[in-house]
């Protein structure tokens, strides 16, 4: 086995950003797993599944393939072969997927195989890397990651409120917290 580092924390934090960076640094594989997430959160919504729905979840992982490929030097995410990158950062996809990552079937469906990565998400340093070679747990106020999320919106011209998305990262924060699988916890032996 290769060797794995574990980036975890709440949304809006920085994970992505940092892991991208480490990974290129290194020359590892950078596996962004909120995104592979995100990919299956498509799929459900393109069902018309409602994400209290654990059943019709669990049945839509079955026909359901979450990649990821390189285009340009740029990862892109793909579901049953079709490129969906675009979609995953509108804000009912990040909510679906919040709400989904905790059930075991889909954790199940994108656990990662690969050697030498950086993976960033909620749970990789407890759940998905435990024995990862570095773990860290990087995190910022709910103040701090709204306006970095809000500043992101901004510049791609979408209209948001900073209100609403302090709201909406707080709710997520609870979630992610308070699920019975995989909770949001900082790994003992994560810096």
């Amino acid at each position: 086995m290769g060797y794995n580092v574990a980036i975890d924390g709440p949304a809006g934090a920085g994970k992505s950003t940092i892991a991208k960076r480490v990974a290129k640094e290194k020359g590892y594989i950078y596996v962004d797993t909120g995104a592979m997430y995100r990919g299956l959160a498509v799929h459900f919504m393109e069902k018309g599944i409602q994400p209290d729905n654990v059943a019709e979840i669990e049945q839509a992982c079955e026909d359901a393939d979450v990649t990821l490929g390189y285009e340009d030097g740029v990862q892109q995410i793909y579901l049953n072969g079709r490129n969906i990158t675009s979609r995953l950062r509108e804000e009912a996809v990040g909510n679906m997927a919040s709400k989904s990552s905790g059930i075991p079937k889909v954790r199940a469906t994108l656990m990662a195989k690969t050697k030498d990565v950086v993976m960033d998400g909620r749970d990789i340093g407890t759940v998905v890397l435990p024995h990862a070679d570095v773990k860290v747990f990087l995190t910022a106020s709910v103040s701090c990651r709204a306006k970095r999320r809000y500043s992101e919106l901004q510049e791609k011209g979408v209209p948001c409120k900073l209100a609403e998305i302090e709201k909406e990262i707080e709710e997520r924060d609870y979630r992610d917290i308070h699920r019975d699988t995989s909770p949001l916890v900082q790994a003992e032996d994560a810096v």
